[in-house]
């Protein structure tokens, strides 16, 4: 199984998302694929980002997979003890969220010295 990464910027806002195949394609493969998918997403996409929509288009025309809705398993690590517990990961490709459960993960880079938990 192979791994390959979208991601999306601006200036404030980073997103990304994994995809895996079985199959191995060099960056050049990989990026012809994805301008494809640009190309024929772009002007009409539903997805809530371009790379959603990009995402779904490799499903459909190349058999990639993405990872994050082929989730089984997650648990959330606390440095404090006794917090370290399983997440309930429920089908959230074909769920519709609701308010509730409409979230967005983020990375954050963050100064060590900002760093709350760190000494």
């Amino acid at each position: 199984m192979y791994f390959y990464e979208l991601s999306e910027s601006d200036d404030e806002i980073f997103a990304n998302l994994l995809l895996a195949h079985d199959a191995e394609y060099d960056d050049d493969e990989f990026l012809e694929m994805v301008l494809e998918s640009r190309q024929a997403v772009l002007s009409n996409f539903e997805e809530d980002s371009l790379i959603e929509a990009i995402a779904t288009d490799l499903e459909k025309r190349h058999g990639f997979v993405h990872i994050e809705a082929s989730l089984r398993a997650a648990v959330r690590v606390s440095s404090e003890e006794g917090e370290t517990a399983a997440i309930p990961v429920d089908e959230r490709a074909a769920a519709v969220p609701t308010e509730e459960d409409d979230f967005r993960t983020m990375l954050v880079e963050v100064e060590s010295e900002d760093r709350p938990y760190r000494d």
